[in-house]
């Protein structure tokens, strides 16, 4: 059985691994390794191993299940300094998880929907007044690469009303787009519709300059196209642990 020493050693080991694969990326396409954020996606992994990588100068970590990410931030809200870290989630979120998620999160990835936008900025407002946040909650968009919704994600066409919307909202920040390549598809030929998507999107928002692309398995491809953020679990933790039988399969991806 591993120790909590041998698990510690393995997750340093790896994180060195992608981060020079990240700088790696970042120079090939002529970009400053500052340029891009390497979020670890913590999703299903223990508090310790959040604990190890705050050790290793990680700050931001992504979450995708309400539930379990609003445990692991009350269990070691007596640990980190609250103030030097950054959760995100980045799994689908359903409207009736709005208030408890915008109690911990400094991040959506997911936003794909009027509805949820709405349901974002009232649970915001409250939780400001009640004294959980004092800032907006930066919203990024999913859009949808291949008009699949079972896989979430706004359609194309309507990424720049939702973005007036968010952009519109008191409580929100408007902050850039999210997508995961479609099944199959070639990361370089999605990751390049992403950027125009996002390109865009920049045109009418200037301030919405965060592209959430990237992951494990084709974090280079998203660097060369722009990307200011790629979500790696697998690369980091390893393969995630088996899920319990409470558990929901994802319906998609995201590290």
């Amino acid at each position: 059985m591993n120790t909590s020493h041998d698990r510690a050693a393995g997750i340093s080991s790896a994180l060195s691994s992608v981060r020079e694969r990240l700088a790696a990326a970042c120079a090939a396409a002529h970009r400053d390794n500052d340029a891009v954020t390497l979020l670890p996606v913590t999703k299903f992994f223990p508090a310790s191993d959040v604990e190890i990588l705050y050790g290793l100068g990680c700050r931001e970590f992504g979450e995708s299940r309400e539930q379990e990410a609003s445990g692991k931030v009350d269990e070691l809200a007596g640990t980190l300094d609250s103030a030097d870290v950054r959760w995100h989630m980045i799994g689908h979120l359903q409207r009736n998880k709005a208030k408890s998620v915008v109690r911990w999160a400094s991040s959506i990835h997911s936003v794909d929907s009027a509805r949820l936008v709405n349901a974002l900025q009232t649970a915001v407002a409250r939780a400001v007044d009640d004294g959980f946040r004092s800032s907006a909650l930066d919203v990024i968009l999913q859009v949808s690469l291949d008009g699949d919704v079972h896989r979430g994600g706004v359609e194309r066409d309507d990424v720049s009303e939702l973005a007036d919307l968010v952009a519109g909202a008191d409580n929100l920040r408007l902050s850039g787009l999210m997508a995961v390549p479609p099944l199959g598809a070639d990361p370089d030929a999605a990751f390049a519709d992403l950027q125009e998507i996002h390109d865009a999107l920049v045109q009418q928002h200037p301030g919405a300059t965060e592209l959430s692309a990237g992951m494990t398995g084709d974090l280079e491809a998203a660097v060369r196209h722009g990307s200011t953020c790629v979500r790696v679990g697998t690369a980091i933790l390893g393969s995630r642990p088996i899920t319990s039988p409470l558990q929901s399969p994802d319906h998609t991806s995201h590290n």
